[in-house]
């Protein structure tokens, strides 16, 4: 007989491990399959940190009202665990004439009362020394922002879930899913485990598993990105010096209309992190090919160059990851048609893991209720039709 389970998890990396831990903490039985040993370097949640922020662009009244839960689960995991998860260096938005973006997030603050300081370029250069931007910028600084300590994150939320009764199998791969009107047959690596609830929160390889469910593609498209940590001169980029004060150099976005930059200040000693959102090659995520490779510095040099120039130092490392994107960049959240038991997630990657804690929490209500309190019309699947 194969071991059963109120739900099994397929992929145990971000939402997926949150998605166990709140699970297993409500008493449920539960079993989470992972191909490698999460937190790993070979989807897209390492790197060591992820901004999180609330003035959020694009249909903010869907996402503002996940940020804020999010944050608020985020302080708990912090407190529960001692850890500091969460560092409050504040956020600067940075756009050049005519950045829809930066329009956006005032927006966005206004209409969801969030502290936000709308600056000059000007400003910008007065506040923050290592920015040198020109005077018709627009800089927008959320001070409630900051830094998610990403793999610190998820071990946390995978000690909890093995604390409060959670299996946890890695290096195991699943290789077919089943789906019965009450419940579901998983075939892995290591043999066929059945349960009452599915979800499944793959990333770069939910679109191979989620097109035997659905019986048509979604159109995720697994998209090789690169980040570099850069040794500036001086401490003008340093992060504030504890975890509860904004201060010193903020995380960072840059809307250049043709190209999109994000970055975080100096942490732990390794330099200032930088990464481009925009552009980016499909590629297939079980190539094992993760080279950081010269185009890939100069590409990130090329903002450093311009508009942070004191950062512009020695590359003291570079890294390759994944982002699965959707083609609106909105991710996928909704259970399988008629077959409620069954949730899935998908297509979080360049903007998803500051809402990893409430996804822990949606995916639960989602597998167990059918029902969220949050609105999760936009994440529909159906939006894309049978044809992507």
């Amino acid at each position: 007989m194969q071991p059963h389970f109120d739900c099994i998890v397929v992929g145990g990396g971000s939402m997926g491990m949150a998605a166990g831990y709140y699970l297993a903490r409500d008493g449920h039985q539960v079993a989470l399959f992972d191909s490698f040993d999460p937190p790993h370097t070979q989807g897209s949640h390492h790197g060591e940190t992820r901004i999180i922020r609330h003035a959020y662009t694009t249909e903010g009244d869907t996402y503002v009202p996940l940020a804020k839960r999010a944050q608020q689960l985020w302080n708990e995991l912090a407190e529960l665990t001692g850890k500091p998860l969460f560092l409050n260096t504040g956020s600067i938005c940075i756009g050049a004439p005519g950045s829809g973006f930066v329009a956006e997030v005032e927006r966005s603050a206004r209409a969801h009362q969030i502290p936000l300081e709308v600056l000059t370029g000007a400003e910008v250069r007065a506040r923050f020394e290592g920015l040198n931007v020109p005077d018709d910028y627009i800089g927008c600084y959320e001070p409630e922002a900051g830094v998610l300590r990403c793999e610190d994150c998820i071990s946390s939320y995978r000690e909890l879930a093995l604390a409060a009764g959670a299996e946890l199998h890695t290096h195991t791969r699943v290789t077919a899913i089943e789906v019965q009107p009450e419940g579901v047959t998983v075939r892995t690596s290591k043999g066929l485990f059945t349960a009452r609830r599915l979800i499944v929160s793959a990333g770069a390889w939910s679109e191979q598993l989620l097109q035997s469910l659905y019986g048509h593609s979604l159109p995720l498209r697994p998209t090789r990105k690169t980040v570099g940590w850069f040794l500036p001169a001086g401490t003008a980029y340093n992060a504030p010096q504890h975890a509860t004060d904004a201060g010193e150099f903020p995380v960072f976005i840059f809307d250049l209309l043709q190209r999109q930059y994000y970055g975080f200040p100096v942490l732990d000693g390794l330099g200032l992190k930088i990464g481009r959102h925009d552009s980016g090659e499909r590629i297939n995520p079980d190539d094992d090919d993760r080279s950081f490779i010269a185009e890939d510095e100069e590409e990130l040099r090329w903002l450093l160059q311009r508009y942070m120039p004191g950062a512009n130092g020695d590359l003291t490392q570079g890294k390759v990851c994944i982002y699965t994107v959707t083609p609106d960049e909105h991710f996928i959240i909704d259970t399988l048609p008629d077959h409620p038991h069954v949730a899935v997630a998908a297509g979080f990657s360049g903007h998803g893991f500051k809402f990893v804690s409430v996804m822990g929490e949606i995916l639960r209500d989602l597998v167990m209720t059918g029902q969220s309190e949050f609105d999760l019309s936009l994440f529909r699947a159906d939006r894309f039709g049978p044809n992507g």
